[in-house]
């Protein structure tokens, strides 16, 4: 009789821990779905991009052999046009982020950047500088209108 009782609680704190465990995941979904997440990040509006277009460049790569130049122009993609307003008409800011892209740009060989790999690698190059030192504005692409290697 003893065995039987002792099995009967077994079973009966089993079935409550199910059912309370079942309860829990389908309530955890609900509240997930209902409260977003508080890291969570805000959508994109394309539309609502600016543009921050850079005087052209005209640098010295990295080649040991020879010396080879390069051409670029570019432009930043950034989050908001009202951020991509203010950032153009800060001089300073202008000032240091074309530094930084001279900076990067001469690091560069020709072979690299022939490559596809290379000039997504420059263009990643670029995107990690503007995130850790433009904290206030979002750049979310680099765009090459103009990207010339001389051999």
């Amino acid at each position: 009789m003893k065995k039987l009782i002792v099995i009967g609680v077994v079973a009966l704190v089993l079935a409550g821990g199910a059912g309370g465990g079942a309860w829990w995941w389908m309530h955890r979904a609900e509240a997930a779905e209902a409260k977003p997440e508080a890291n969570a990040q805000p959508k994109e509006d394309p539309a609502d991009s600016g543009v921050l277009a850079l005087d052209p460049f005209l640098v010295n790569l990295a080649d040991k052999d020879s010396p080879r130049f390069l051409r670029a122009t570019l432009r930043l993609v950034v989050q908001g046009k009202k951020a991509a307003a203010e950032l153009g008409e800060d001089d300073v800011k202008k000032v240091r982020i074309r530094s930084a892209i001279l900076e990067v740009l001469t690091q560069q060989t020709s072979d690299r950047l022939v490559t596809p790999e290379g000039k997504t690698a420059l263009k990643k190059s670029i995107l990690d500088w503007c995130s850790k030192n433009l904290a206030e504005t979002k750049v979310t692409d680099v765009l090459f209108s103009e990207f010339v290697v001389q051999f």
